[in-house]
């Protein structure tokens, strides 16, 4: 049986997502959550994938694992939902033998930026050149070998006194790329760059222009969307009150 799980954590309290030694990270506190409770043996065997590895101080209100296990779904919701005091696991479903939470249909990040000293109507206006298909490379850390080219569904601006929450919405991202996105709005808002400084450095990726990484602390992954639903514990749920806007 194939099970996978939906949680949130405070990326504030550990050295990033994906599991490192000698560290606590949020990857390595599940399995050993699950090793413990004896839902897995071996991370190998029961084929553990995780949806979206995070940087070192960002949350999530959501994030997926995945993994194969012969314990019933019902004896680990039994032991594992809610029994991590920095990270909640709110959501459980049974998931085909092939899942791999990496393949979601969509991914939902939001950015808190403090918007004292910023011209908001010209960030708003300036972040519509990212949505579509583009080659992020000059917005983005690309790894070897990887495809620098992105699409972004949709960018959704919310305003709370001197909060600004820019949702982005997309299938998959590259590392960093919404905090140098971040990074080149917040230059645009302070008159630092202009606009089309960041058309031209989409337009032309081998001209390679740097417009900085925006903190990781304010960055919140919000949901993750795949074509079936999770059976969610709304008290757990409830209480994920650990993330707080950057007000």
């Amino acid at each position: 049986m194939r099970i996978a799980l939906k949680f949130a954590y405070d990326g504030k309290n550990f050295h990033g997502y994906a599991r490192q030694p000698g560290l606590e990270t949020i990857e390595g506190e599940l399995i050993k959550l699950l090793a413990n409770n004896g839902c897995i043996e071996d991370t190998k065997v029961s084929v553990f994938q995780s949806s979206s590895r995070t940087d070192k101080g960002v949350s999530a209100l959501c994030n997926v694992i995945a993994f194969n296990t012969d314990v019933s779904k019902k004896n680990i919701v039994e032991s594992i939902l809610g029994k991590h005091g920095d990270i909640i696991i709110y959501g459980v479903a049974e998931v085909d033998s092939d899942f791999n939470p990496r393949y979601a249909k969509q991914r939902q990040y939001c950015y808190c930026l403090k918007t004292e000293n910023l011209d908001v109507d010209k960030i708003i206006s300036t972040a519509s050149v990212f949505t579509g298909g583009h080659n992020f490379s000059n917005f983005a850390r690309v790894e070897p070998f990887k495809d620098p080219v992105r699409t972004i569904d949709n960018i959704v601006f919310s305003q709370d006194k001197n909060v600004l929450t820019i949702d982005f919405f997309a299938q998959t991202y590259l590392w960093h790329q919404i905090r140098r996105i971040i990074s080149a709005l917040e230059k645009v808002g302070s008159n630092k760059i202009e606009k089309n400084q960041i058309i031209n450095a989409l337009n032309d990726p081998d001209e390679k222009v740097d417009f900085g990484l925006a903190p990781a602390e304010p960055l919140i992954l919000k949901n993750v969307v795949y074509d079936f639903e999770f059976e969610v514990n709304e008290n757990l749920k409830s209480k994920i009150n650990f993330i707080k806007k950057y007000s």
